[in-house]
């Protein structure tokens, strides 16, 4: 262990390494009385001959704009030129204040904004970012305002971003060129929310990075290396550009002078030494000194008879002065003026700065004495300048210190004016102990040295918050990046180490990991990270987090875990405040005594201490801060602008360890406290005060008034007026009162099991928006607090946003509960910004009912592993070769699902091998039929799963499985209805998700292969509490059991689960009994099961994913040990790509030779990786990390899981839907966690938001149940077993809900439910509500109809919704809006807002993507979800159109339907259908008159083979297409035509004939862009053309041969009828035939 301290140096920015000086030659040393003089001559100029300067007018044309007005660049800047303008080499220029280093910075720019040129000369600035790090915040504001002028024709936006200007998220995305202060950009990198904009950062500028020497060295040290290491990670180059204005400056004649007491008469002997003849700018270090010193010249010069020499009696500049004494109001310059003297610092008005500049500037004043501002602000360069004494006071260390070596070489930086002088003059008059240091600054002889070490803990602490330091060896790696580490190599002695340490250690290995190991076991006393010294993990903690977010030292945080109590008062509050390390070197001075005392007794909050003690002082200038106090010492008005500027920070750094502890009214206290610092006024004033341009009188006349605020709100603009007797008043502040933030609550709590509640907060903004006043964002911190308002049960940040002011947002959340029940919980809603604005709903649980207590879970026996010759059946043993005995939880249900014909549920963690209990059922209804042999016995067993991705991959399994092995036909249902009945009636196990069974089921009436459905398998029916898909799961479970009570073949059920609470429910619901109920424990896995969750405290999504990815990789090195195979899942497929990206940087950081994560020989590997086709994909999977999403292709996805599963690569990333179909199994997961038969344990690492860390530890080791969601999503339902003919009246309606899982529910847990009691009469009264509500909704929208208030009937609109699947919304919509002139751009709107696609989000940055999409109309995205949905609603819109009988527009939704499967527009060529073609190909065949396929086929093959000019392949594959094209003749017969009269009703019978070109099946339609493969389906229509009138339409399947009847209508009179044949998927796909008959129906 090291001592930091020790080590750190205590002289910090004035420490002199180097002891000896060297003065140039022709320095001499001079001594007069009381003091010493040291003068070093100017150097001379040594220019070369063949020196060239730059001229703007040849430089290039696109960086001439910046450098307007000026002739041509001077020496240092042409030096540079080629280098700053042309290369992307990093720079450091060390040249003095005044040699023009802004030109420098400005070619650096200039170079970044050309590489984001267009072609067209502007320029794209969204794609990179700019940042120029300014010592000073003084000098920031001149930086934005010159480079914003000299960049306006780039069209290039700078900004300010310092502890004054922050930017929100808008502006900082507008913004390229962002200029700021050490400590702020240090601030925003720490922040890994605020990486998603640091990573765009291209060039970052440091201006006098010799800071490095001062005690604010550490900041740039961090910039520097996170900035180093950030190139590194992500391999995209960041430009460096150092600036040091203030290295040693040869020009100036220095004068060192000692003794202070002499100051004003030496000061006075250099000013009137060049009285007359030089102007004079004198530097002293407070306002008043300024004044005193220039009296002090005035007066001596006066006594002395030497005035006369500064300004001449006929001067034209005493003109001047006299004109101007009548526009000063500072009484010391007016009085000062007339002598040519005058004075300049903050304190005076801008008004008089800027004319003292001017006189100044012009030559009219001869004498300035300034304070060090004007030397950082205001390029004001005089002959002479002299540095009144260097100890300047500095409130952070509480004394008087010496002026940093920056402030003395600006100041020196202003001597010798360019145009003017040869030379200039510098004089610093300071103490003799200082001369030796000075004269080593200005002679180049003093090194710059690391003060990192002092900062060492905190900044190592930023690091491991930041997720780029998670142990010991990659801290000691970042440390390498360090000037620090330069320095010890350089001078490894000064840094405390032995003479030879560099012999033993080339590179310091052991002294970083001393370094390390004692600042992390600093860290981990003060409880600001976990530090495992053995292994040498480093894990961030809350208290870390907050440290480094604030920017508060390890030690502040050490006296707050040491004070902090939930109970503590306001008068501990701030005592406590005033304790932190931050402030330990304000002291209390004798002279402040007596201030201090009088501010004592005017402050509210009393002090404990007495005044000896420096809490007291600052916890005095605190409260005088806030009170808006004037003071009268200088010392004391530096202090309290040094408190109030870091207690800001500190205020809010209590807030949320308070927040995160949960203690409720010490929580609120402190948030009032940084509301009241910010705002400068105590929350017992007016909330009026928070508002600007209302008078100070009109608010104390409020403040007298005995009214509460809420009260303010019912009073009008008169009333305002009358109450404070101002009636001018009383509008504006009506208009203050609405304007303040106010939200209206509304809360609804439902019971999820008897320890956590689940609330749905709706949040109702009240108050009126002005973006002056609220800016673009409101936040507001939401808290869930128990009956005594002690402990907060639950908080989270709440933004509200401009654009949603007029809407209700709805949060849900859990929080705890417990027994006895609390009377009420009370949610706090509270501004983060405005005092006074808050809201308190009380939420009372008078009425509420907890759930039924669960009983226990099935006890796993301590059974003997069963063989798999348990099946006594060879056959049936050969399907189980990988295994010779089954796993306990599959042992125990055996009997029961193999040897009986029981319903049963089994409920187990995954992982348990449920999928095995499953094939004992099967194999024994196998069997069964097998026994039986009779022609009744049928095997038809159905497989629900809830997901497509596991039906596919259960379909694989058991494809290979029964299909291969027992010669079963196993198929996956489509969803196209006539196909999927044509594949249950021939199969004999089936495979499908709950939508596509519910769509087929639905007339179950009517299809007798669904009423023999012999065995129904239900998996992951815990799903059923999953919304709107859960619902289908419940109705098509009810269903089959429905449908099993009616007939003689009895269904056996067989539910597959996770563990549940409430598994008996389940069990019982699915007629299992209790031998058939299965619930084991979340603790029973055949592999054990190790968890890890790590919550991550940032709201931003995108900025959270992005900090979670180093914990993934460190997570994968520490737990997938000796290269076990790793998942990670994460949620969406961008991240996917970012994830796989990110975690080969990190290995490739770690270990550049051999990637960590490859397992073979790349080698071996390269074949496989040529083949895939995606280039990020390659590039990751040569470094052992492959990636799966749903975007991939097919080939792609198989190499990536092959080469997994073989052991070639250790990790795979994917998307989280793939967690459902994969086969893949892994060690570590980040739940497929664990390989049966591979791992003794999985590991399972989780990462989340912080909020809800501790709702999934709870879930994930407590059983949870599930509850229905039926009542919300009932309609749809209802109308379907209308349709089918199961409810045909209201108590049938009361009877079908009986069926179904709900039911079961209501009596268990009625408040989730909305019930308030589980009598029968509640209940009752429940469903005919329920039942009431929901058939009056379907009625209003015309899809049933109720006859004599009981009876229910479905019109067409009824039977097209069930039919097709669809919303009862949706068809009111279509019924509603299409009409006989709609267009296509019509019809696709009217698509489109079906309610299908409510679910589809626009994610945050979509909006503009969208619009684009829109405006080139491509509307048709080829989105998965949008197109199979559009499908089926533009089948469903044919069908309501053909009911109203508009022939074109039906004609027009099935081309919409063509246009949809086949990804093109009606305008598009239909040639555009056939592979390989491009539109300028289709227009080449235009051009030589070949419109469709047929045009084509018919072409000579020579001239074809020309007209393409295509390989072999590609015409193979145009022939495939062309065949395969449907090549049709359409023929008719009226039936009984010789009958046919006018008035009577017509039948036609029309056959569809195909050239089938020798094939005996049509197969899936040719849609490369649809998403999956498609069935053709035809229509038939008969239309009147001349009235657009539809007069028969019906939908056909075509394979050779198909034919089909129309009827229509009695005719009279002539008709002309257009028969047309579409295919519902093909361009072009269509046959015409147009007839006539003289008697009625011509031919």
């Amino acid at each position: 262990m090291l001592d930091l301290e020790i080590l750190s140096f205590d002289q910090s920015g004035l420490l002199m390494a180097n002891k000896k000086c060297d003065l140039p030659s022709g320095s001499y040393r001079t001594h007069g009385k009381g003091y010493e003089e040291v003068h070093v001559p100017a150097v001379s100029k040594k220019v070369d001959v063949n020196e060239k300067l730059v001229k703007i007018a040849e430089m290039r044309d696109w960086a001439q704009q910046a450098f307007k007005g000026m002739q041509q660049l001077n020496r240092v800047q042409s030096k540079v030129y080629e280098t700053a303008l042309f290369k992307a080499d990093n720079i450091l220029l060390c040249a003095p204040t005044g040699a023009g280093k802004t030109n420098v910075v400005m070619l650096t720019i200039v170079q970044q904004i050309k590489r984001n040129r267009n072609d067209d000369g502007t320029f794209h600035n969204g794609n990179y970012k700019v940042v120029y790090v300014a010592p000073m915040k003084a000098l920031v504001a001149e930086v934005v305002s010159n480079l914003s002028n000299r960049l306006k024709d780039y069209g290039v936006t700078v900004r300010e971003l310092s502890g004054d200007q922050s930017l929100s998220g808008k502006e900082i995305e507008e913004t390229q060129i962002i200029v700021t202060t050490p400590e702020k950009w240090d601030i925003i990198t720490r922040k890994s929310g605020d990486r998603t904009y640091t990573q765009l950062v291209r060039l970052l500028i440091i201006d006098e990075i010799h800071l490095l020497h001062d005690n604010r060295g550490p900041v740039l040290e961090s910039i520097v290396d996170r900035t180093l290491r950030q190139i590194e990670t992500t391999k995209e180059n960041i430009g460096l550009v150092g600036l040091s204005a203030t290295l040693p400056n040869y020009e100036d004649v220095a004068l060192f002078l000692r003794r202070f007491q002499l100051m004003n008469d030496l000061c006075y002997q250099k000013v009137v030494a060049g009285a007359g003849k030089q102007q004079v700018l004198i530097f002293v270090h407070s306002r008043k000194e300024t004044a005193k010193t220039a009296h002090a010249i005035v007066e001596t010069a006066m006594a002395n008879d030497k005035l006369s020499k500064f300004l001449k009696e006929d001067s034209a500049s005493r003109e001047v002065l006299q004109s101007q004494i009548g526009l000063i109001k500072n009484g010391e310059l007016r009085k000062l003026l007339p002598y040519g003297f005058a004075i300049h610092h903050v304190g005076l008005t801008r008004g008089d700065r800027e004319i003292v500049e001017a006189l100044f500037g012009e030559g009219h004043l001869q004498v300035l004495v300034s304070t060090a501002t004007l030397a950082w602000s205001v390029n004001l360069p005089a002959h002479t300048v002299i540095i009144k004494g260097t100890q300047v006071y500095n409130p952070e260390k509480g004394a008087w210190m010496e002026l940093s070596p920056l402030d003395v070489m600006q100041m020196l930086g202003r001597a010798g004016r360019p145009q003017y002088d040869q030379s200039g003059e510098g004089i610093i008059i300071t103490g003799h102990s200082e001369l030796q240091y000075y004269l080593s600054l200005m002679n180049e002889q003093l090194p710059i040295e690391s003060q990192f070490i002092s900062k060492l803990a905190d900044q190592l602490n930023a690091e491991i918050v930041l997720g780029t330091v998670q142990n010991a060896k990659e801290a000691c790696h970042w440390l390498g990046y360090t000037y620090l580490y330069i320095r010890m190599v350089r001078n490894p002695m000064l840094y405390g180490l032995a003479p030879d340490a560099l012999v033993k250690d080339v590179v310091l290995e052991e002294r970083r990991a001393d370094l390390i190991h004692s600042a992390a076991t600093l860290l981990d006393k003060n409880n600001l990270v976990k530090y495992d010294r053995k292994s040498g993990y480093i894990q961030v903690t809350d208290l870390g987090r907050i440290a480094s977010y604030y920017y508060i030292s390890h030690g502040t945080i050490a006296t707050y875990n040491e004070h902090l109590k939930p109970m503590i008062g306001d008068i501990d509050l701030y005592r406590l405040l005033s304790l932190s390390e931050e402030f330990k070197y304000v002291s209390v001075r004798q002279d402040e005594k007596m201030e201090l005392a009088k501010l004592l007794d005017r402050v509210p909050v009393p002090i404990k201490e007495t005044l000896e003690e420096s809490s007291a002082k600052i916890n005095v200038l605190l409260q005088a801060y806030i009170s808006q106090l004037k003071l009268e010492g200088l010392s004391l008005t530096s202090d309290m602008v040094y408190i109030t500027q870091s207690v800001g920070r500190l205020v809010r750094a209590l807030y949320e360890i308070v927040l995160k502890r949960g203690w409720a009214q010490l929580a609120e206290k402190a948030l009032n406290l940084s509301k009241m610092v910010g705002k400068r006024m105590w929350s017992v004033q007016t909330p009026l005060r928070q508002f600007h341009g209302i008078p100070n009188e009109i608010l104390m006349k409020l403040e007298k008034k005995d009214l509460v605020w809420e009260r303010y709100y019912d009073l009008s603009s008169q009333e305002l007026g009358e109450l404070i007797r101002s009636p001018k008043m009383g509008r504006p502040l009506h208009k203050f009162i609405h304007q303040f933030p106010k939200l209206v609550l509304a809360a609804q709590v439902q019971p999820i099991t008897r320890t956590v509640l689940r609330v749905e907060l709706t949040i109702t903004p009240d108050f009126q928006w002005d973006e002056k006043i609220h800016k673009y964002v409101e936040p507001f911190w939401i808290t869930v607090e128990d009956n005594d308002c002690e402990k907060i049960l639950h908080h989270e940040c709440f933004l509200l946003k401009k654009q949603y002011i007029s809407e209700d947002h709805t949060l849900t959340f859990t929080v705890p509960i417990f027994e006895p029940l609390p009377p009420q919980y009370f949610v706090r809603v509270v501004s983060d910004k405005w005092l006074g604005s808050q809201t308190v709903l009380p939420v009372s649980f008078r009425h509420l009912v907890l759930p039924e207590k669960h009983p226990p879970p099935t006890e796993l026996l301590d059974l003997l592993p069963l063989p798999v010759t348990a099946l006594r059946n060879p056959i049936y043993e050969s399907l189980y070769q990988d295994f010779k005995h089954f796993n306990p939880v599959q042992t125990q249900v055996f009997t029961v699902l193999y040897k009986t014909y029981d319903n049963v549920l089994v409920a187990a963690p995954t992982g348990s091998g449920k999928t095995i209990c499953a094939e004992f059922a099967i194999l024994k209804n196998h069997q069964e039929v097998l026994l039986r042999q009779d022609d009744d016995a049928t095997m038809r067993v159905v497989y629900i799963a809830p997901l497509e991705a596991i039906a596919k991959e259960q379909f694989r399994i058991w494809e290979r499985k029964f299909g291969k092995g027992l010669g079963l036909r196993v198929v996956e249902l489509t969803g196209e209805t006539a196909l999927d009945l044509k594949l249950l009636e021939k199969s004999q196990i089936i495979i499908s998700t709950p939508e596509k069974w519910d769509a087929l089921s639905r007339r179950w009436k009517q299809r007798k292969y669904v009423q023999q459905v012999s065995l129904f398998i239900v998996d992951k029916l815990h799903l059923i509490g999953e919304g709107q898909g859960g619902t289908v799961l419940e109705v098509i479970v009810s269903r089959m059991r429905y449908i099993s009570s009616q007939g003689d073949n009895k269904i056996r059920i067989v539910a597959l689960s996770s563990s549940l609470a409430n598994a008996k429910d389940l069990g019982e619901w699915i007629g299992a009994s209790s031998h058939g109920l299965f619930n084991f424990p979340l603790g029973v896995r055949p592999v054990p099961l190790e968890i890890h969750i790590q919550g991550v405290d940032i709201s931003s999504f995108k900025a959270r994913m992005q900090a979670m990815t180093k914990p993934t990789y460190t997570a994968i090195v520490q737990h997938a040990k000796n290269k076990k195979p790793a998942i990670v899942f994460v949620p969406t497929r961008t991240h996917v790509r970012l994830t796989a990206v990110d975690l080969m940087a990190y290995s490739q950081m770690d270990n550049p030779q051999s990637p960590d994560f490859l397992l073979g020989k790349l080698e071996e590997l390269e074949p496989f990786v040529k083949k895939i086709s995606e280039e990020t994909l390659k590039e990751t999977l040569r470094h052992g990390v492959g990636y799966l999403h749903e975007d991939l292709c097919s080939l792609d996805q198989e190499i990536v899981t092959q080469l997994f599963e073989a052991g070639r690569i250790q990790t795979c990333v994917m998307s989280s839907s793939f967690c459902w179909g994969t086969p893949l199994t892994a060690h570590l997961v980040m739940g497929r966690a664990s390989r049966p038969l591979l791992d003794n344990t999985g590991k399972c690492v989780i990462f989340c938001h912080a909020p809800r860390k501790e709702y999934y530890k709870k879930f994930l080791y407590e059983a949870f149940p599930v509850e229905s969601h039926l009542q919300h999503f009932l309609h749809n339902n209802f109308n379907a077993e209308v349709v089918a003919g199961v409810i045909e009246n209201k108590q049938d309606a009361v009877d079908y809900l009986t069926w179904t899982f709900m039911y079961r529910r209501l009596p268990q847990n009625p408040n989730y439910y909305n019930l308030q009691g589980v009598s029968h009469r509640h209940l009752s009264d429940h469903l005919s509500e329920l039942v009431e509500n929901t058939l009056s909704d379907l009625e209003a929208s015309k899809c049933i109809e109720i006859e004599d208030e009981m009876n229910l009937s479905a019109p067409n609109l009824g039977m097209i919704a069930s039919y097709y699947y669809i919303s009862y919304t949706t068809i009111e919509r279509f019924s509603s809006l299409l009409s006989s002139k709609t267009k296509m751009k019509g019809l696709l709107e009217i698509l489109t807002s079906a309610s299908e696609y409510d679910m589809i989000p626009i994610r945050p940055g979509e909006e503009d993507r969208v619009r684009r999409l829109i405006n080139h109309q491509r509307t048709l995205s080829r989105k998965r979800e949008v197109l199979l949905s559009a499908t089926r609603l533009l089948q469903a819109m044919v069908d309501v159109i053909s009911s109203n009988g508009w022939l074109n527009l039906a004609l027009l939704a099935m081309e919409a339907s063509q246009m949809v499967t086949q990804g093109m527009w009606e305008r598009d060529s239909v040639l555009l259908q056939l592979p390989h073609f491009t539109k300028e190909l289709a227009k080449r065949c235009q051009e030589n008159n070949i419109e469709t396929v047929f045009d084509l086929v018919e072409m000579e093959d020579e001239e074809r083979l020309v007209l393409l000019s295509m390989s072999d392949t590609e015409l193979l594959d145009i022939a495939k297409f062309c065949n395969r094209f449907p090549n049709s003749d359409l023929t008719y017969e009226v039936v009984g035509s010789e009958d046919v009269t006018p008035g009577k009703e017509v039948k036609l019978q029309v056959t569809l004939e195909r050239d089938m070109e020798g094939r005996t099946e049509v197969g899936a339609v040719d849609a490369p862009r649809y998403p999956k493969t498609k069935e053709e389906g035809w229509w038939l229509v008969v239309g009147d053309t001349k009235t657009n009138q539809l007069v028969a339409i019906k939908r056909v399947s075509l394979q050779k041969k198909a034919k089909g009847e129309a009827g229509f209508p009695r005719i009279h009179g002539r008709m002309i009828l257009v028969f047309q044949a579409l295919l519902d998927s093909r361009e072009s796909g269509k046959t015409v035939i147009t007839w006539k008959n003289d008697s009625c129906v011509s031919g």
